[in-house]
């Protein structure tokens, strides 16, 4: 991926972890790992679980700790209600800028 792709990715990789957690409860691995699956091979693991730990701190996500087999308990991250409510708005918002970027792009804007 190249630095624009990054760049942009950067912005819009909260609500991408949002609607991961709206499917089903996960931890930060587990997100790192299906994000690479879907082609998003450059992002480091460092970014998503600092992403999780601002979410968790604005109150987005439940977390539960799980044992684990190998070393500490994970933190298991689940979307709450005012979770769902931002990423809604991550989606409304979303909407808005491709359906604007699509207007550009074929010379309407």
């Amino acid at each position: 991926m190249g630095k624009q792709a990054t760049e942009m990715l950067k912005g819009v990789l909260e609500g991408i972890v949002l609607a991961i957690l709206s499917a089903r409860p996960a931890y930060g691995y587990e997100i790192t790992s299906w994000l690479r699956e879907q082609g998003f091979a450059d992002i480091a693991e460092g970014t998503v679980y600092a992403l999780l730990v601002r979410v968790e701190q604005r109150g987005l996500v439940d977390v539960e700790k799980v044992p684990s087999e190998k070393g500490p308990p994970r933190k298991v991250y689940s979307l709450n209600a005012q979770g769902r409510d931002h990423l809604t708005e991550f989606w409304r918002t979303w909407s808005f800028l491709t359906d604007r970027l699509a207007q550009l792009r074929e010379g309407q804007g």
